[in-house]
């Protein structure tokens, strides 16, 4: 279990109460880990307290307030189960659907993610951005979920595995575990209202997450051939560039009058000084010019990337071969391999 929390105090002890209570009935091995996002209301000292209660409880405390995502990252940095469930800490999500999560895992799902669809909170500043923006979501990723806000999910260690989690992206795992081909499903769970502590929660986190889900799809599309985007969009630039001075090229052939066999007269001609084209050539062609610069900047950024690190440009799921019986046997046998 891993679980963010900022300003809980009075929320820690019944949750710990609730969660070790649903956990022990499952009867595996697990670990609670709160990740303190730099609460200044004495969330820690109450789960301090709580240490020696509940062995199985282990607290991490940022430095300072970083946000929900990088307390998330974190708790799964530290985290060392083989499944791993996340939830918020203001006591709305219900411990207790903690095992039809874990079920679904078990079903061979790699990522379960909980649905709000009776959610307890304010409709015009709560509900109806999630809405707005779970549709946009879906939308532009593919992957169509009901709710990513919802904290509750279940995990297997193999789909976060690499990830790097920054801004609001705690949210898209789903969409990254899809991208590497894992099974995602979603599944309602129960929500309950808050009715202690305050939410840290505005409107205007949908448009943070709006300009994440932008560099996610950037990241998914161009994030191994950014050459692609910034070239193709430098290409566009300089060629309207080029239009712009045949353009202006024709203005002035009509101006001095040697267009007459098409019929254009000089009295019907204008300058082309008189016309934006002089500054749109400019700045078209230098826009370009940036455009497939930068790109090719983006290209060693993401082969140093890559090759510093060793990381492959691919993911493997299985290997599939036939291997040698033996010798004598004349026989060969086909094997799954797998990664």
């Amino acid at each position: 279990m891993v679980i963010p929390v900022f300003n809980e105090a009075d929320n820690v002890e019944p949750l710990c109460a609730e969660l070790f209570d649903v956990l022990e009935s499952l009867g595996a091995d697990y670990e609670v880990i709160f990740c303190d996002d730099g609460s200044t209301d004495g969330t820690v000292e109450r789960l301090r307290s709580l240490l020696a209660r509940y062995p199985r409880l282990r607290v991490i405390r940022l430095r300072r307030h970083m946000g929900q995502t990088a307390a998330l990252s974190a708790g799964i940095d530290h985290s060392r189960g083989a499944v791993l469930v996340t939830m918020d800490g203001d006591m709305q999500n219900d411990p207790r659907d903690i095992p039809r999560l874990i079920a679904l895992l078990k079903e061979g799902y790699d990522v379960v993610s909980g649905w709000r669809k009776n959610r307890k909170d304010p409709f015009l500043s709560r509900r109806l951005p999630s809405m707005l923006a779970n549709r946009l979501i879906s939308r532009i990723s593919g992957v169509y979920l009901h709710d990513y806000g919802c904290t509750l999910k279940a995990y297997r260690r193999s789909v976060l595995d690499g990830v790097r989690l920054y801004g609001e992206m705690h949210r898209f795992v789903p969409i990254y575990a899809v991208w590497q081909g894992a099974r995602v499903t979603e599944i309602v769970v129960n929500h309950r209202p808050r009715t202690k502590g305050r939410s840290k929660y505005g409107i205007s986190r949908t448009f943070r997450v709006v300009l994440d889900l932008l560099l996610l799809k950037f990241l998914d599309r161009y994030g191994q051939r950014p050459m692609h985007l910034f070239g193709g969009f430098g290409l566009f630039s300089v060629l309207a560039g080029i239009g712009c001075a045949v353009w202006a090229v024709y203005y002035k052939l009509a101006k001095l009058g040697w267009l007459r066999w098409l019929g254009v007269s000089p009295q019907s001609g204008k300058d082309f000084v008189e016309t934006p084209l002089p500054l749109l050539v400019v700045l078209f062609v230098l826009t370009g010019i940036l455009s497939i610069l930068m790109g090719l900047l983006a290209e060693m950024v993401m082969r140093t990337y890559y090759e510093s690190q060793g990381k492959p440009a691919y993911q493997v799921r299985d290997v599939l071969e036939l291997s040698d019986g033996g010798p004598g046997s004349g026989v060969g046998r086909e094997e799954l391999k797998r990664t």
